[in-house]
């Protein structure tokens, strides 16, 4: 017999663990995005020119991503062997001890160019934990949610996300955004140093958790695979590319408002003050509502139809938020981004929390939502804002010497951000509805799916009546 019965303190003690847990977690990956944006160019790069600190500041934002993948499969490797619990405990160890060695570095100034090496050989585990991390608490509360509401208790890591960010946003408020010479003082490394409360309260939570009940019922039946990353490429080829294909507008999009739009109203458009940390806590702000939110209209209506919603949405947004951010009106810009990437892409957010693990059979569910979610972050997510970087300093090029010479690389980004979405429109008319489908099951949405549609056909068309028909 397996204690695989789920109370409701059990859910409970889950939705707290995985949603708190990925809000500590991820205030060290939004604080990052609101350094790269604003204040490591003069401090870790300072004898490049003011687009060129950008662009190799997000460089260092890039390699968190890329790395990713390597931490989605080593990880993703150890949630399909040992248990989804271990792999939770160990991403937010890795995280949190990472983060905070950050706020310890020396700068530029004092030891040379070993201080942005040391900034990427950190950032690099940071991107080791976060290619677990979110893998994990969806997987994890997915299989630990009844039928009919996993939408909604796998959107609530991702709410943890929300929060996360909006903490990393106000810390960054209140203790750097008030001094103009903030890097030349102590005062950037405070925000990094906070990270520490992570490693504690972050490991009390998940280690008190109960591990999946489905992956308890896994390893009972001895059904556990001993490679699930080749299990994953043997029979998921097509899932994974699913997935990559669903991620490419939420990811991007993410990263293109919370870190290039950022950089954008501040650096090239000018807006003065901290308006790019209050854009932040705006958009976190409503993206705390609607992740939720979409995660419970998902269980209602489907994830394929909600998902599809919120990436039309986007690219119906993407032309007129970039142009309204070239305005230079403070009010309009926070609310364009707010409105964009806090109801559009974080819609797509929440709708993808119990979506991406319910893609993928029960013995490579963990390393099929890593590949999928990681390669997607490298290829969308991470590279978005140097890609942007790049628009921007080759359209100062070509009006250089004049006053905000960047503005116009607004059409181009957008044109960017639609051109993401529109695969992932694609996409979401390649796939099967997962709503509400057996967790147990070993097989993937989509070969289930077409087993069923090929039963069918053979149902209408029996083999005596093809034969007769030849």
């Amino acid at each position: 017999m397996t204690d695989d019965t789920v109370s409701s303190s059990d859910l409970k003690r889950a939705a707290w663990a995985c949603s708190l847990g990925s809000a500590l977690e991820y205030y060290d990956f939004a604080l990052y995005s609101l350094a790269s944006a604003l204040i490591f160019g003069p401090l870790f790069f300072p004898e490049q020119t003011r687009t060129m600190a950008l662009i190799a500041s997000f460089g260092t934002y890039f390699l968190g991503f890329a790395v990713r993948p390597l931490g989605g499969v080593l990880f993703g490797m150890i949630g399909d062997r040992i248990g989804r619990k271990f792999v939770l405990s160990a991403t937010v160890l890795l995280m949190g001890v990472s983060s905070t060695l950050i706020g310890a570095l020396p700068t530029f100034h004092d030891v040379g160019y070993l201080a942005p090496t040391l900034l990427v050989v950190l950032r690099l585990l940071q991107g080791l934990g976060a290619g677990a991390e979110q893998a994990g608490a969806a997987v994890m509360m997915t299989e630990y949610a009844p039928k009919g509401r996993r939408g909604f208790f796998a959107a609530l890591p991702f709410l943890g996300i929300q929060l996360g960010t909006i903490l990393a946003a106000l810390v960054y408020f209140f203790v750097v955004s008030g001094n103009p010479h903030v890097t030349e003082t102590w005062l950037w490394r405070v925000p990094f140093f906070i990270s520490v409360v992570i490693v504690g309260v972050g490991l009390w939570m998940r280690l008190r958790l109960k591990e999946s009940p489905t992956f308890i019922r896994l390893k009972a039946l001895k059904r556990e695979t001993a490679n699930p990353l080749k299990s994953a490429f043997t029979h998921s080829k097509k899932t994974l590319l699913i997935g990559v294909g669903l991620r490419l507008a939420e990811n991007g999009g993410s990263s293109i408002y919370q870190a290039l739009a950022v950089s954008y109203i501040v650096n090239v458009v000018g807006l003065k003050g901290p308006v790019g940390v209050l854009t932040l806590i705006c958009a976190a702000s409503v993206g705390a509502i609607i992740t939720p939110l979409a995660g419970r209209i998902s269980d209602r209506f489907g994830r394929v139809k909600v998902y599809r919603f919120f990436a039309l949405l986007q690219l119906v947004l993407a032309f007129p938020v970039w142009w309204t951010l070239s305005q230079g009106n403070v009010v309009a810009s926070i609310i364009a981004i707010s409105i964009a990437l806090g109801v559009g892409t974080w819609g797509m957010f929440g709708t993808q929390a119990s979506l991406m693990p319910e893609l993928f059979g029960s013995r490579h569910r963990y390393m099929g939502v890593s590949i999928a979610r990681e390669a997607s972050a490298v290829i969308a997510g991470g590279i978005a804002p140097m890609i942007g970087a790049g628009i921007i300093a080759l359209v100062v090029l070509g009006h250089e010497g004049e006053a905000r010479a960047g503005l116009d690389a607004w059409l181009p980004i957008a044109c960017y951000l639609a051109g993401l979405t529109l695969i992932t429109l694609y996409t979401t008319f390649k796939m099967p509805e997962t709503l509400n489908r057996d967790l147990d099951e070993p097989r993937d949405a989509l070969e289930v799916a077409e087993a069923q549609l090929a039963s069918a056909i053979n149902g209408r068309h029996p083999p005596h009546a093809a034969q007769a028909h030849l």
